[in-house]
């Protein structure tokens, strides 16, 4: 009874997932591309890429992997090259959505505390040029998974699902790819956001000090600062996107240092806490995926305008092909 309220509780939240996500990254991806929210153009190419990469870990993660799993378990997509070739996608839209969103953390640490380096680094075609590379890594980094996997049955000549070959639990080449894998998309990417917005958060507090002091020896004036009003929406965007991917992926990572330390190398049936607390791991790691949309409609004023005329272009046009 216990396992099958536990999976009546995900049926219900990757379909809910799904159907916020989708059309949650793809108004991002237009209202940013239109570039009419504020935003640099370093900024908005970054933000437009993590739409993307988000984008694809929703369907790929969410659509054709969770809920085809729940809901259709025999469809053609388990035929054993198209699970291996889901899964190869995922892992690369996976490590992409999450080292983007390191570049642009980097990238907004370069702008508010590396003014030297700002003007080179902190420009479009920069930015532009990250994200590919950033792309292309992963692309190559992920190329073992498609040796990784060995159909589990085969019927009339075709291969059906996907297992993990013998080796990859006891050849010390894919033991050590496994452990990097894991490494690079949450343990260390945990470690350098949280390191960089710590650094960001220390230089801003300690150059707000200065700057208020010497504005209040100079003029006596403490309160209205045109300078630090510009760079705010950049500041809280920062740490909204970046304290968001910590919140929701700190339970992975948790459960991973629980099991590296335990010895554990998977859980043992549905019922299980440590099954459970894997699922609910995964499933806020995917939710990540969807919560940037929302970031950007409370802390972004014009980001919230372009959203409410789309919608009432969208009803308007609605309104137009009923009444005609």
């Amino acid at each position: 009874m216990h396992g099958r309220i536990i999976g009546l509780a995900f049926a219900i939240s990757y379909p809910i997932l799904g159907a916020i996500g989708v059309p949650a990254n793809v108004t991002a991806i237009v209202i940013l591309s239109r570039g009419k929210c504020g935003l640099s153009k370093c900024i908005t190419r970054y933000l437009v890429a993590m739409a993307v990469s988000d984008l694809l870990v929703t369907i790929i993660g969410v659509i054709l992997n969770r809920i085809n799993g729940l809901f259709f378990p025999y469809s053609f997509l388990y035929i054993t090259p198209l699970c291996t070739l889901r899964s190869f996608l995922l892992f690369v839209a996976r490590d992409s959505s999450v080292w983007i969103t390191i570049a642009f953390t980097f990238d907004r640490y370069v702008t508010i505390c590396c003014q030297k380096l700002k003007r080179k680094y902190c420009t479009e075609k920069c930015a532009t040029t990250v994200i590919l590379t950033v792309c292309v890594l992963f692309c190559l980094k992920n190329i073992p998974w498609c040796f990784a996997f060995r159909p589990s049955y085969i019927v009339n000549g075709i291969s059906w699902y996907c297992n993990l070959i013998p080796e990859y639990y006891t050849s010390q080449i894919w033991i050590a790819f496994d452990l990097t894998d894991t490494l690079l998309g949450s343990f260390v990417a945990f470690v350098v956001i949280l390191l960089l917005n710590a650094l960001t958060g220390k230089y801003i507090l300690v150059a707000s000090r200065v700057r208020w002091k010497l504005r209040a020896n100079c003029s006596g004036e403490t309160n209205h600062d045109p300078e630090w009003e510009n760079r705010r929406n950049s500041i809280i965007l920062l740490f909204s996107i970046s304290g968001s991917f910590i919140l929701l992926w700190m339970p992975y990572l948790i459960v991973f240092v629980y099991m590296q330390i335990a010895n554990h190398n998977s859980s043992s049936g549905s019922n299980s806490p440590l099954y459970i607390a894997q699922e609910v791991a995964f499933l806020l790691q995917l939710l990540s995926c969807c919560t940037n949309t929302c970031i950007y409609a409370v802390t972004q004023r014009k980001f919230r305008e372009e959203l409410k005329n789309g919608i009432r272009y969208a009803r308007k046009f609605t309104e137009k092909l009923f009444t005609s």
